[in-house]
């Protein structure tokens, strides 16, 4: 039987989960993390999407990175008990063929590097890489494949719930372009939506464009995330989109440690 690779990308508000057959992505899920929740529980809900993807899956190894330190030993003790193997865990000493030129390289979350290997390897370099969760990253990728920063913003649901939150008169409206898509509301609604919608688009743009001064204007930009769909369709300004770039980034580092240990 073909053997597959297990991928945790573990957020404060979602995990991402992959299976890998040598480069190939075969099946991805999201889950909500949970950090009360139970290697057991876990896995339970593993198992279950497995079987709703009829994939008859043999991992030979998996590979995790995680904003949420405490969920670490969690999805360890999953892997061992289900699997019989440890993952290889992204931070201090792991290879991942990405240079950290910033003030102090530890503060750079694994998912972020993960992001500027993939970034470089499958799309080329400098690169711009715009992760679309529920807070929005920007980060730069120089021509020598290095990462060298990013800047960080809110997400377009957490700019909608704060602007819910502080007008209280204000009503909740969908997340979607203003219809008639004209920028000048005339009702309520529209009003909100231009806003929200535009605006956040506004600023993805002036971000790009003062990011591109730093790394030329060749550099690619390069979209990611969950919340991809929300604006992509407002702007012209992506090269890419590569919803799973974390996932693929991850493989690619177990790949570069998996040679190096042979």
């Amino acid at each position: 039987m073909v053997s597959h690779l297990l991928v945790f990308d573990i957020g404060n508000a979602h995990i991402n989960l992959g299976v890998f057959e040598e480069r190939a992505l075969r099946a991805t899920w999201r889950i909500s993390t949970r950090v009360e929740g139970t290697p057991d529980e876990y896995a339970v809900l593993l198992n279950t999407l497995m079987r709703q993807t009829d994939g008859a899956y043999q991992f030979s190894g998996g590979v995790l990175a995680s904003s949420v330190p405490p969920m670490i030993p969690t999805f360890t003790e999953l892997c061992r008990a289900q699997f019989g193997w440890t993952p290889l865990v992204v931070g201090p000493g792991v290879k991942t063929g990405v240079k950290i030129r910033t003030d102090n390289p530890r503060e750079v979350g694994s998912d972020r590097v993960a992001n500027a290997l993939a970034a470089k390897t499958l799309h080329g370099s400098p690169a711009i890489v715009i992760d679309f969760s529920p807070i929005t990253i920007f980060d730069a990728v120089n021509a020598e494949g290095e990462y060298i920063g990013s800047a960080i913003a809110p997400g377009l649901n957490v700019s909608a719930e704060g602007l819910f939150r502080s007008a209280a008169q204000l009503l909740r409206v969908e997340l979607a372009p203003p219809d008639p898509p004209d920028p000048i509301g005339k009702n309520t609604i529209n009003a909100v939506r231009s806003g929200l919608i535009y605006g956040y688009v506004s600023m993805i743009e002036g971000m790009v464009a003062r990011f591109k001064k730093e790394l030329g204007s060749h550099a690619r930009v390069i979209a990611t995330g969950e919340q991809i769909s929300l604006v992509m369709h407002e702007s012209h300004l992506v090269d890419v989109m590569d919803e799973p770039l974390t996932l693929r980034g991850l493989q690619l580092i177990y790949d570069l440690n998996r040679r190096g240990n042979k």
